[in-house]
């Protein structure tokens, strides 16, 4: 599927959105548009430029991060589990229906996740970053994710969207629910919604 182009420019300055920037775990029970969904994706892991740069640095341009959208409430979107795929901002459906219960279960029940109208799983392939660099590379992965979700909290604060990174979950349950293959391991579950 498709997304809508992200936009380039915005109405509130990096400064701003740096000083509003706040953990939200309370959302009001409205829907996301699919524009703002594609705008988040992009913050967070989209391509800003022909040589498939992307928002977020990432080590030795190897980019091991994959991210996944559990929609439940999303305007012109069903209810599931998507594959972001920056190349062409796209989804690619994973599965059908709404997992968000399924999803605050594996974060040690934290309901904010379940009352979100979407959640951002960001898992990384560790290999593709270590077979260059070792061990050290584990150390560069965390760091890209660090970079790639606070470019999505940030966008969120453009958009009046709060969000917050969750990293207390049992990574077997939530590999199994998102269906990842084998060698992603999930890294951040980051639900949002409108404060």
């Amino acid at each position: 599927m498709k997304l809508p182009t992200p936009q380039y420019w915005g109405k509130v300055s990096v400064e701003e959105t740096l000083s509003l920037r706040r953990s939200v775990r309370g959302y009001k029970n409205e829907p996301l548009t699919l524009a703002e969904v594609s705008q988040l994706l992009w913050a967070a892991q989209g391509i800003t430029e022909t040589g498939g740069f992307r928002t977020a640095p990432s080590a030795g341009a190897l980019y091991p991060l994959e991210m996944y959208l559990v929609a439940g409430n999303v305007t012109g979107l069903a209810p599931g589990v998507y594959k972001y795929m920056p190349d062409g901002q796209r989804l690619i459906k994973v599965s059908d229906g709404d997992v968000r219960g399924e999803l605050a279960r594996t974060a040690l029940s934290q309901t904010f996740i379940a009352d979100a109208p979407v959640s951002f799983v960001f898992t990384a392939v560790y290999e593709r970053t270590t077979r260059k660099y070792g061990e050290r590379g584990i150390r560069y992965v965390h760091m890209e994710a660090g970079h790639a979700a606070e470019n999505l909290l940030l966008q969120g604060v453009a958009l009046g969207i709060g969000a917050v990174t969750v990293g207390a979950f049992d990574d077997n349950q939530v590999a199994k629910l998102m269906k990842l293959p084998g060698d992603e391991a999930p890294l951040y579950i980051i639900p949002a919604g409108r404060k």
